[in-house]
C-alpha cells in the first residue's frame, strides 16, 4: 500500500494491490491475495478480516471510520459524515468533510477517481466504469461536493490497448462530448474501438475546472502481479482505492 504524493497536507490517497504481507490463503487462484470484495464468491470471514487489517493500517494515520458501499455502476453519490446508516449504501460515489473517515471504492478494471479541494478539507472517491463515466458519475460527485475540487487522482484501471468496446459505447460518449472522439481508436475487429478511460476522465474533469490530475499511468489488465482484472479473469477479486483526511 502506497500513498500518493503531491496532495494538500493531511490528505491521504492510495490503492491496495494483490500483494499484501498479511493476506489470508485462498483455494481460488482468482481470489488469491488481498481481496476486499464481498460480492465475488470469496469467504465472507476472509474478506472481513482483510478489511479489518486495512483499517488497522490506516488507523496509524488517524482513520477511525471506513465507509464501503454496494457499487452498482450508477451515478449515485452520497455525502457521509457523522451520521452512519446501518443499511449498506448503494451507489458509486462518496464525499466527506470529516477527518479520519476513509472512503473506499472497489475496482478491477473500472477507474477509481479521487477528488479534493485545495485546502484539504473535503475529499470524494468514486467508481467509474464506462457506464458511470457516460452517465455522469464524475459530474454528479462534483455537484455533491461543498467546495470546488482542484485536483484529482486516477487509480489503476484497464488501459486503452486492452479495453475494446462496441460502436454504441463510442457513440454514447461522442454524442455527449464530441471532442472525446480522440479517446477512441479503431479496434482489430470491424465496429470495435479501444477506449481510453483515463482520457475520458481527464476531459470531463477539465470541463469542471479540475486542473491538476495525477495518476492514470497503470493498467490493471497487464499488471497481473499488482492488480485484479475482471477482463483478465471474471472470477477475480477487487482492489480498493481510498481517500481520507487526517
Amino acid at each position: 500500500m502506497q500513498f500518493i504524493s503531491g496532495l494538500p497536507q493531511g490528505v491521504y490517497v492510495g490503492q491496495t494491490q494483490i500483494q499484501h504481507p498479511r493476506a489470508l490463503a485462498s483455494t481460488s487462484s482468482a481470489l488469491a491475495g488481498f481481496n476486499l470484495a464481498l460480492h465475488v464468491n470469496d469467504q465472507t470471514a476472509r474478506v472481513q478480516q482483510h478489511r479489518m487489517m486495512l483499517l488497522d493500517q490506516l488507523s496509524a494515520y488517524g482513520v477511525n471510520k471506513i465507509t464501503w458501499m454496494r457499487q452498482t455502476h450508477s451515478t449515485l453519490c452520497h455525502t457521509v459524515n457523522h451520521q452512519q446508516s446501518f443499511n449498506e449504501r448503494e451507489g458509486d460515489g462518496l464525499v466527506t468533510q470529516l477527518a479520519g473517515h476513509a472512503l473506499m471504492m472497489m475496482t478491477a478494471d473500472c477507474l477509481p477517481v479521487v477528488l479534493g479541494n485545495a485546502n484539504g478539507t473535503e475529499v470524494a472517491n468514486l467508481h467509474a466504469g464506462w457506464r458511470g463515466l457516460a452517465n455522469g458519475i464524475i459530474e454528479n460527485t462534483i455537484e455533491q461536493m461543498q467546495s470546488q475540487p482542484t485536483w484529482a487522482w486516477l487509480g489503476a484501471a484497464i488501459s486503452q490497448p486492452c479495453f475494446e468496446v462496441g460502436t454504441e459505447v463510442k457513440q454514447v460518449f461522442c454524442e455527449k462530448y464530441p471532442p472525446l472522439e480522440s479517446a477512441f481508436e479503431s479496434g482489430k475487429q470491424f465496429g470495435k474501438y479501444q477506449a481510453d478511460l483515463y482520457a475520458i476522465a481527464r476531459y470531463i474533469l477539465g470541463l469542471y475546472g479540475v486542473k491538476v490530475v495525477l495518476g492514470g499511468d497503470q493498467c490493471s489488465y497487464r499488471q497481473s502481479d499488482r492488480y485484479y482484472s475482471y477482463r483478465r479473469d471474471p472470477q477475480a477479486g477487487r482492489m480498493a482505492s481510498f481517500a481520507f483526511m487526517a
